[in-house]
């Protein structure tokens, strides 16, 4: 096929990909009802209700800008042959193919999240801050930016010199060995986590309310779940939002709390939902989701491998120098069908994971007191309280809040 070909077919998908997230956001926000559901009339009054639509609106049409000026850009970039233009600068310091390669990516990077500044700096000093969600300074955010870029440097060079090294030596079993490589490097990324890469940005100390210390060991303990440690993270310097998760695996699972949670939620409500993530454990969800991201990370690579030496596809975007990051910067480009039938999946199984979370939870708790933390959690968060259910279908790793309402009282 001819560079020509590779090009339209690009700018097909980046448009396309354009006018289809464009028209779910419009088929969500259609949906947004004015009028409040009988599930919520006990939480929600009708002015927060209809707060929590200006936040979906807002949100919306931010997205839909960003989305509209980056497309409008690489479209620019793509047809100007800039991308030629900094391949030759990367080329110009004489370095070999594999560290050439991080180097465009790390000028692709920076420049990418240089353009995308305004936006961000605009969505939480901004927006966020109108709907008295931000808690974000301005010397914070710059040192989460220095810390960013630092933990991307390091651990994405650990990821990608591989990659571009056993795609430029190896031929037939190359996608093999680079898949290999990440799941062992995703592994290890995964189990340090807890105590290296995540407390740089955040504090987490051992929880000091004994009472509730005391109610979750017993939790964990009465569903068979091997407790290492629970802390309370200081999310509330960054955001209003409340939230809970697991980290790490093996001996090293810990449950962190945000302190926002806890100022808000009673101890039944958060012993709910800790109880729906001690449900993904004992589903063995953590372990699903890893082999279904090991999978899709796989058929990624062996699908990339036929494109890697394909040089109408890098000459397509520009490149004069067929190389091996040319190709799998150029694969990206095309590869959004594929990331969308692979997502549509990945977000259908994960909607049915949190049913069964819920479930667990409810048979081990009460499913009132989960309900009602769920309709608080929506209240903190402004969520979306009646969604269109192909935006869903498209985009929700959860189901909406009101079907799992719904379900619990069944």
């Amino acid at each position: 096929m001819s560079a020509q070909f590779y090009l339209f077919l690009i700018i097909f998908i980046l448009i396309g990909h354009f006018i289809l997230n464009g028209y779910l956001n419009y088929l969500n926000l259609k949906s947004l009802d004015p009028g409040l559901p009988s599930e919520f009339q006990d939480i929600f009054d009708q002015n927060l209700y209809a707060k929590s639509q200006e936040y979906t609106r807002a949100t919306t049409k931010l997205e839909l800008i960003e989305s509209f000026f980056f497309l409008a850009l690489t479209l620019l970039v793509i047809l100007s042959g800039t991308f030629n233009k900094l391949d030759a600068f990367a080329r110009s310091f004489g370095l070999s193919e594999p560290l050439t390669g991080l180097l465009f990516f790390g000028l692709i990077f920076i420049l990418a999240d240089f353009l995308n500044l305004p936006f961000e700096l605009y969505k939480i000093f901004g927006l966020e801050e109108k709907f008295g969600f931000n808690k974000m300074t301005p010397s914070l955010f710059i040192l989460d930016k220095i810390k960013g870029y630092i933990l991307t440097t390091i651990l994405g060079s650990l990821i990608v010199y591989p990659i571009l090294l056993f795609f430029q030596k190896l031929t037939t079993w190359a996608w093999l060995f680079c898949w290999l490589t990440t799941i062992c490097l995703m592994l290890i990324i995964q189990y340090l986590a807890p105590t290296l890469i995540l407390p740089l940005f955040n504090k987490f100390t051992p929880i000091e309310d004994e009472e509730l210390k005391e109610k979750i060991f017993a939790l964990a303990q009465k569903c068979g779940f091997n407790l290492k440690g629970i802390y309370i993270m200081d999310g509330s310097k960054r955001s209003t939002k409340a939230n809970a998760f697991f980290t790490g695996f093996g001996k090293n699972k810990r449950i962190a709390l945000f302190d926002t949670l806890l100022n808000n939620h009673t101890h039944k409500e958060i012993l709910a939902i800790l109880a729906h993530e001690i449900g993904h454990f004992k589903n063995k969800h953590i372990h699903k989701n890893l082999i279904l991201f090991f999978l899709q990370t796989g058929l990624t690579f062996f699908i990339l491998n036929c494109f890697i030496h394909n040089e109408q596809l890098t000459q397509a975007i520009g490149f004069s120098q067929h190389s091996t990051y040319a190709a799998i910067f150029a694969f990206a480009l095309i590869y959004p069908p594929i990331s969308l039938v692979l997502g549509l999946l990945a977000n259908f199984i994960s909607r049915k994971h949190e049913f069964q979370a819920d479930a667990f939870a409810a048979q081990n708790t009460s499913p009132e007191d989960l309900i009602f933390a769920l309709k608080k959690l929506s209240k903190s968060n402004l969520s979306n309280l009646t969604p269109h259910p192909l935006y869903v279908f498209f985009n929700y790793t959860h189901p909406p809040v009101l079907q799992r309402i719904r379900k619990l009282k069944r």
